[in-house]
């Protein structure tokens, strides 16, 4: 097995192997991610979810995700960084058993085992996803001690990657096989993970740059009180929420803008191209600009760009592109930039700081981002049906309320739950619309999915097959209901819920301008910290390792130790 070469100097061909190992852990996190997003319809479809509920999944990954980061920073260097990406293999290929379970175990559950499903297998994913971002973080940060900005970049530019790579999953599907199942466009991203699981098999790992220089455990936990760092800290929980949060919505809301799927995975693909390349050009941009002064210019363009989505012109393809062009801008350079910033400025800090840092950024996203721009498409939605048509309103509200986690219960009176529009009441309506014609009469050999649902429960029962009694009185009830309530009143609710649908959306991204707008002045302030500190600048620490020791350290690495 050889040996670690240095970082300091040109890598060799195993930090080669690693770092574009670390590339390929962010593609898979990116592709599940992304596909998952675009499929939230399909479960809100299939089981009768609300848009909180959906968050309230999504939410709680990215929670796991945080979770994950966090616990094995403490433990990286101690446990081995090869074990760490066992442990992210065995829970990415986890998830996906427990995901496909969902299927079945509504059919004999309802939708309340359907939920437990997906919501553990989204924080089953998330955990493998913490796992790798513990290790690849401070792994490139010591591969490439120098230039650490740049290259946290450019292995963060695997995310995008990942993005587009599901939405072109997605795309294909679509044109190819439009009646595939949500499992099988879920199932590609465990491509990446089985060449990630190969490529770092039975390799050697390097240590962190703290640990190769000496400095204790006890001392990088004295260093995440920096009042400095704590703020950055602060900062990355913003960027959680605005960035990976708005992940989560933007293809479903800018599906509900344009009402074409195709035109959103478009502009969904051209916003992460755009991070992509831009990723990999860091390097001089930071040497024009530093870090925090890059920062805040994105989070300036980042709140135009959500500021202008959240607007009525932007409501056809053009201004819209426009728009979301300017939101991808702004957020291409948070994440690695900002970690690139506290390796660079805290470098005692180590693995922990680096950790800390993004599972603060993942847990504000899973915990509010996600939830939150869920709940607020369900609040203003319904406060625009109330206003516009109650009856219509009435006719399609949730049985039960759902509200912004942790802040309903803080501040009940300007958060309070509410009873959000019923998905699987709008997949029947959606449907309608694709079997009748423009004069309203029905399509020949046209079915809605209900009556597809209703005639496979009837085989299977004429067959002998099991089937789920809750399952099947939910599908009658909504039988029943479409016939008594929805059918009827057609094309007096057809333009109002579309209008209701639209503004919960829109309205969703205005309000999240906000928190880049925050952003902006916390990066003000520290650019005006530096200049009246002597300016921004790098803090490298000497190595202090046995004689004859490569730079780095090596860590046995194989996974099978």
């Amino acid at each position: 097995m050889s040996s670690a070469s240095s970082p300091g100097n040109s890598p060799g061909r195993n930090e080669k192997v690693l770092f574009w190992a670390s590339f390929f852990t962010l593609i898979a996190a990116g592709i599940g991610f992304s596909v998952r997003g675009f499929i939230l319809k399909d479960w809100g479809n299939q089981f009768g979810f609300t848009q909180s509920e959906l968050g309230s999944i999504t939410g709680g990954g990215l929670v796991g995700f945080g979770i994950a980061i966090i616990f094995f920073s403490f433990c990286a260097d101690q446990f081995g960084y090869g074990k760490l990406m066992m442990v992210a293999f065995t829970l990415h290929a986890s998830s996906a058993i427990v995901t496909f379970a969902a299927t079945p175990i509504y059919g004999m559950y309802g939708k309340e085992g359907a939920y437990w499903c997906l919501y553990i297998g989204m924080w089953l994913f998330a955990l493998g996803n913490g796992t790798c971002e513990a290790v690849i973080n401070p792994l490139t940060a010591t591969l490439f001690p120098k230039n650490k900005t740049h290259w946290l970049n450019i292995l963060h530019a695997g995310w995008p990657l990942g993005l587009i790579l599901g939405a072109l999953i997605v795309l294909g599907f679509k044109q190819a096989a439009p009646d595939v199942r949500w499992e099988v466009k879920l199932g590609v991203f465990l491509v990446p993970v089985l060449l990630y699981g190969l490529m770092m098999f039975n390799r050697p790992f390097p240590h962190s740059e703290a640990k190769s220089s000496g400095v204790s455990m006890g001392t990088m936990v004295v260093t995440l009180v920096s009042p400095i760092l704590l703020f950055l800290f602060f900062l990355h929980a913003l960027v959680g929420y605005v960035e990976l949060g708005t992940d989560s919505w933007i293809g479903n809301i800018t599906e509900r803008v344009l009402a074409d799927e195709t035109k959103a995975l478009v502009a969904f693909i051209w916003t992460n191209a755009l991070m992509f390349t831009l990723r990999f050009f860091a390097g001089p941009i930071v040497e024009k600009i530093n870090p925090i002064g890059l920062l805040f210019v994105s989070a300036l363009m980042g709140t135009a760009g959500l500021f202008m989505l959240g607007q009525p012109f932007t409501n056809d393809i053009w201004p819209w592109m426009f728009a979301v062009t300017i939101y991808g801008l702004g957020k291409t350079f948070y994440w690695p930039t900002l970690l690139g910033t506290i390796s660079e400025r805290f470098p005692k800090g180590g693995a922990l700081a680096l950790g800390i840092s993004g599972g603060i950024g993942m847990i504000s996203a899973g915990m509010l981002g996600g939830p939150g721009i869920g709940y607020k498409q369900d609040y203003f939605a319904v406060e625009k049906a109330k206003e516009i048509a109650p009856a219509t309103y009435d006719r399609y509200k949730a049985p039960n309320a759902s509200g912004f986690p942790v802040f309903s219960n803080i501040a009940p009176d300007k958060l309070p739950p509410v009873a959000g529009l019923d998905n699987s009441k709008l997949k029947v309506f959606d449907d309608w619309g694709g079997v009748i014609d423009t004069d309203g009469k029905r399509k020949e050999g046209k079915k809605t999915t209900l009556e597809s649902d209703l005639e496979t429960v009837a085989r299977l029962e004429s067959e002998g097959k099991p089937v789920g009694a809750e399952l099947k009185e939910n599908l009658n009830k909504l039988k029943d209901w479409w016939e008594k309530d929805g059918r009827p009143n057609y094309a007096a609710d057809k333009d109002k819920l579309g209008e209701a649908r639209l503004y919960g959306a829109k309205q969703a991204l205005l309000y999240t301008a906000v928190v880049p707008a925050v952003l902006a002045v916390g990066f003000l302030l520290l650019i005006f910290y530096f200049m009246a500190t002597g300016g921004y600048k790098q803090v490298h620490l000497e190595a202090a390792r046995p004689s004859g020791r490569p730079a780095g350290g090596a860590d046995a690495g194989d996974w099978g130790r």
